[in-house]
């Protein structure tokens, strides 16, 4: 019997109340491109995206899955004694290949013993019936959850950030995904260039409305060799203090189901890279005011996960 940490239900509760101990995820890179990269819908990305895809921790993309799982276990092994992983495809779009490939990749991670979860980071327009048919079959083997990247609800900031699709593209996905059983986790980034905190809130109320698993709160980060990074260097826009962020992230904590487990509470973008807030590298500093503002609340985010104090 495990206690809950935290004043939320978080992702860290749920695999130690599910596997009985502390699992780990490694960031992998299956060598898959985007269509927002490749030409089909643009060769620039989304605005805040690095160059490698948001894969920036993620292994050598020149090494078999076999041996990127290998060396990021041997990387953890040197801080932590752990024995269960997440095995994370991350950089780019990982459902946006042939569906042999995917099979044998997947699959080979999911072989290794060690691993517990497939975790699969892609877009709501990249999962056709066939890709979803794979996922649902290797769902049977091992858990496979699948984490889209929506950040907003609202369509003048997704033509913005140049996401590349809509809104009813994304409920098609997550209705999909429920419809073959296979957990969704959403990402939503707060900050973006002219949303209000009203239409953030929007955003992550919306989200909690729907059939998913897991959410990912993310701080937008201002990156170099991003067209955000040019932009904001060249017209600086206004961006979250990091009093507001936390004050902001207990609101979407308020706002959500207590079943929706909480994956993610900010984020910290490769220091080299990094423009802007340059306080998000301080990610414990984050994460402990975060929980200082939940307790200065005395917010819980769902009743059954309260500890006794």
């Amino acid at each position: 019997m495990f206690w809950n940490q935290k004043r939320y239900y978080s992702l860290d509760y749920y695999l130690k109340q599910t596997f009985g101990e502390k699992v780990y995820r490694l960031s992998l890179n299956g060598g898959m491109t985007c269509p927002n990269r490749d030409g089909t819908l643009g060769t620039r990305g989304c605005i805040f995206c690095s160059p490698a895809g948001s894969g920036d921790f993620a292994q050598n993309v020149c090494l078999p899955i076999c041996k990127q799982l290998a060396e990021a276990k041997e990387q953890i092994y040197k801080k932590r004694n752990c024995r269960k992983f997440i095995a994370y495809f991350q950089a780019y779009t990982n459902t946006y290949a042939p569906v042999d490939y995917l099979r044998e990749i997947f699959t080979e991670a999911i072989s290794d013993p060690d691993v517990v979860i497939l975790s699969v980071a892609t877009r709501p327009d990249c999962l056709s019936f066939d890709i979803l048919k794979l996922l649902s079959e290797l769902n049977l083997k091992k858990p496979v959850w699948v984490e889209l990247g929506l950040q907003t609800i609202h369509s003048e900031t997704s033509r913005l950030i140049r996401s590349g699709f809509t809104l009813e593209c994304f409920h098609e996905a997550v209705s999909n995904l429920s419809a073959f059983h296979i957990p969704a986790i959403v990402h939503v980034i707060l900050g973006l260039p002219g949303e209000t905190k009203e239409q953030m809130l929007e955003t992550v109320s919306h989200i909690g409305s729907l059939p998913i698993f897991g959410i990912k709160l993310q701080l937008l980060h201002i990156l170099s060799g991003t067209d955000l990074g040019a932009l904001y260097q060249s017209s600086p826009f206004p961006l979250l203090s990091q009093d507001d962020y936390c004050s902001l992230v207990t609101d979407c904590l308020e706002l959500l189901p207590e079943t929706i487990t909480i994956h993610r509470l900010t984020g910290d973008g490769p220091k080299n890279l990094l423009i802007a807030p340059l306080w998000s590298s301080a990610k414990r500093s984050v994460l402990n005011q975060i929980e200082k503002t939940l307790k200065e609340r005395d917010t819980w985010q769902g009743k059954y996960y309260k500890n006794k104090e």
